[in-house]
């Protein structure tokens, strides 16, 4: 591939509004944004998108910032890579860091589609011309969760995701209810409840709800299975899927019905196909989910729900749902309900370098 220098650049942004779970109330936004640049002068781009601190995961940006540096990037630097598949056995002797993992393999499979110029989707399979748009709905009151709803039906986006916790789910949920009786609605727990909780996560069947997110430890696999036999509603597993061996073990065991495929969460393109693979071949609905990205990584998260097996809408909202303004040129638009995949070379979307400027908190380059 020809790989002459690669470049981190560590940037943040304010979110036009706060974005709330039980866990955590994020105001601005920090990424790790990596060019792999060849020897002609082409770059690949890709985005690490831990959180500042480790609410969501273990890693954090400080975190990603030390792994990339020290240890990933030199492997690559250190010998000739063919194709980016290779990535797995080069980075086998470091153990997870997935975030870290999945937003340098990113920008060189990007590389990779623009060298052989084809759609980075297709490499992968990728059919659709346009993937269905989901919205994640994170406000402190119901009355604001409402009216964020009422906006975003306008611009027709095909299912709502509410977060919930213990004290607030029934009332929020009721509420949505009487007012929207027939959107597509799923509810996120991000992990806010135990098997203690049973009796009381078996009344929100009644919502309806296309799913319920990781209701249970965001590392567990076998109480969720236990869980699942008990209520109605499907539970879509997200944090406790980690890798393509989380999920085979999540399917032995009936743990869900719906399995959420976070590229950054599970290490990068090559784990995120696996694990879509695997799903497609035992029936198991999956879609894309999102961590907040700026355009970079939602244009890595449009390629891979391209892909026939994601048959739910994704965490794939408009560039104008978190940012004034995004560092990909177009910026990310969801018109009627969907989102046109691209079908430059690449990631198919330009990156606005003078936006990225603006952002940029810290810059290191490295070269062969």
């Amino acid at each position: 591939m020809r790989i002459s220098s690669v470049t981190i650049s560590l940037i943040s942004a304010p979110l036009k509004i706060p974005f709330l779970t039980h866990l955590e109330k994020v105001t601005k936004r920090e990424a790790i944004v990596i060019e792999v640049r060849d020897s002609d002068g082409r770059i690949g781009y890709g985005e690490a998108v831990p959180f500042s601190s480790p609410w969501y995961t273990e890693e954090t940006i400080k975190t990603c910032w030390h792994i990339l540096g020290d240890f990933l990037i030199p492997l690559v630097l250190s010998q000739p890579i063919q194709h980016p598949k290779e990535l797995v056995s080069l980075w086998a002797g470091i153990r997870r860091n997935s975030m870290a993992k999945s937003g340098l393999s990113q920008a060189i499979w990007d590389l990779y589609a623009k060298q052989e110029e084809v759609y980075l989707g297709q490499l992968f399979g990728g059919v659709r011309k346009t993937v269905a748009a989901g919205v994640v709905i994170a406000a402190d009151d119901v009355r604001k969760a409402l009216k964020q709803i009422d906006e975003f039906a306008t611009i027709g986006y095909q299912r709502y995701k509410i977060k919930i916790q213990r004290s607030t789910d029934i009332s929020v949920l009721s509420e949505i209810r009487r007012h929207f009786p027939d959107i597509p609605l799923m509810a996120d727990a991000n992990s806010s409840y135990s098997l203690l909780d049973m009796e009381h996560l078996k009344k929100l069947d009644e919502f309806n709800l296309q799913m319920i997110e990781q209701p249970l430890g965001h590392d567990d696999l076998m109480e969720h299975a236990i869980l699942q036999k008990e209520i109605k509603t499907p539970i879509c597993l997200d944090e406790s899927i980690c890798s393509f061996h989380d999920a085979k073990q999540a399917l032995m065991l009936g743990s869900g019905k719906v399995i959420s495929i976070k590229m950054s969460r599970v290490g990068g393109w090559a784990e995120a196909v696996n694990i879509h693979n695997l799903c497609v071949e035992n029936e198991i609905p999956v879609w894309c989910g999102g961590m907040i990205e700026f355009g970079i990584s939602k244009a890595h998260n449009i390629a891979l729900a391209s892909l026939h097996g994601f048959t739910i809408p994704g965490d794939l909202s408009s560039s104008s749902r978190y940012w004034e303004q995004d560092i990909v040129d177009p910026e990310i638009v969801v018109k009627n309900g969907n989102i046109t995949v691209p079908d430059g070379v690449g990631i198919g979307f330009e990156v606005d370098e003078h936006r990225l400027q603006s952002m940029m908190i810290h810059q290191q380059l490295f070269k062969v």
